[in-house]
């Protein structure tokens, strides 16, 4: 601390600090207490005897504090909750003071927001005069749209990532945000994405200024399309689904579009798995070719539902079984498809008996490495009386030496 505070005098920059376990505590010091050191866990011994105006709380609860008599953060630590809490009129404002107490005193996460790094590219619009209306807000966006794209288009890059700040003449600022699973400058797409949640942009009693960021630049992708479908090297257009994609955040929020993504592995539920949509991840999806298999179900549950079987044939499908607390005959049954386990992953330390550690090396006292044998799934495409088709399997096979009798799943559904 005596360091910073040397380096900041040296540079002309007078300064007031404080150093704590927790951010509200600092906070505290360095506006009531400056060059204090608290140890962590010292913060409620160390601000018993700072004013409550250490809590960073807004005027309204301030006076209310005084009112009651309350000037010093110490005093608050003896007062029961609830009795404090029903003393302010506003259940909000009774909140913040308890909230922003336990943040100083380390009881509850105060999370730093730090600084975000200027944006690459910018373009401003300054307003002649306050500006409230949506159509006037949404022309300012389609303006400042060209004009950032003329911007992005002199260096040859495009952007991921749009953010619009609309200042308003309170001096808040709202803002909104898009994202983009490829780079763009194309204003007609990035003003029709904006377009989807201008409404969640509020201009107060007036906005002033416009302006929109870039964020997260790459260089564009300026490969010529194919002058027909025959001649394209994939099927399917990759922009027109990233643009379809960018579309749907913009309505319904980010992290709504995955992908499904092969992995490499043959039992069902971990077959693939769903990252969030982007170019490259779709891309390198849809250039994989799937293994000739047999036909699955469009539904897999994961993990496997267990289902009771109430009549069975040795190794062939079950006659009728109970799932989801419901009865069902099964009428017609195709299989069985064998998928073999996954032995090489099927090791893990489990409790063993006396009996069993003379033959396995022990670990720790209680605890010896057991290598559990994994047992082969048997699946069959059934139909019951209803039409209704399900994806079931058996794990294990009689008398297989693997463990008891084996257990019925229903993996998915068809359409």
């Amino acid at each position: 601390l005596a360091q910073i505070s040397d380096r900041l005098q040296r540079n002309g920059l007078p300064a007031r600090l404080g150093l704590a376990g927790t951010q509200g505590a600092a906070w505290a010091l360095a506006r009531h207490q400056a060059g204090m050191c608290l140890d962590v866990g010292g913060e409620r011994a160390g601000l018993a005897a700072l004013p409550v105006a250490g809590l960073r709380l807004s005027g309204d609860a301030l006076t209310l504090l005084r009112r009651f008599g309350l000037t010093r953060i110490g005093q608050l630590y003896e007062i029961d909750r609830k009795a404090l809490a029903r003393r302010f009129q506003s259940a909000h404002a009774a909140g913040a003071v308890l909230l922003r107490l336990d943040q100083a005193l380390g009881l509850k996460a105060d999370p730093l927001t730090p600084l975000r790094p200027a944006p690459a590219r910018t373009a401003r619009l300054h307003c002649p005069e306050p500006i409230a209306s949506t159509d006037a807000v949404e022309l300012g966006a389609k303006r400042l749209a060209v004009m950032l794209c003329d911007e992005l288009a002199k260096f040859g890059q495009g952007a991921r990532g749009f953010q619009l700040h609309a200042f308003r003449t309170d001096g808040s600022i709202s803002s909104i945000m898009i994202a983009t699973a490829q780079t763009e400058r194309k204003p007609s797409h990035i003003f029709r994405l904006l377009h989807e949640r201008i409404d969640d942009l509020d201009p107060g009693f007036g906005i002033d200024l416009l302006m929109l960021e870039a964020h997260r630049l790459g260089p564009m992708d300026m490969s010529a399309a194919a002058l027909s479908g025959d001649l394209a090297a994939t099927p399917t257009d990759i922009a027109a689904v990233s643009a379809l994609v960018d579309r749907i955040r913009a309505k319904l929020g980010d992290n709504r579009v995955h992908i499904p993504t092969p992995v490499a592995s043959h039992i069902p539920e971990h077959a693939e798995i769903c990252p969030r949509f982007e170019k490259e991840t779709f891309a390198a999806a849809h250039a994989r070719v799937p293994m000739q298999q047999s036909p699955r179900p469009i539904r897999i549950f994961d993990p496997p539902e267990r289902i009771t079987v109430l009549a069975s044939v040795p190794d062939g499908p079950p006659i009728r079984f109970v799932w989801r607390r419901l009865t069902r005959k099964i009428v017609r049954a195709d299989g069985p498809e064998r998928i073999a386990p996954e032995w090489w992953q099927h090791q893990s330390q489990v409790p063993a008996s006396p009996a069993a550690s003379s033959s396995c090396s022990p670990i720790q006292d209680d605890t010896v490495l057991v290598r559990t044998l994994p047992r082969a799934r048997d699946y069959y495409r059934i139909e019951d009386e209803a039409g209704r088709r399900y994806w079931v399997f058996r794990k294990g096979l009689y008398d297989d030496d693997r463990g008891g009798a084996p257990d019925w799943y229903v993996q998915g559904q068809f359409a």
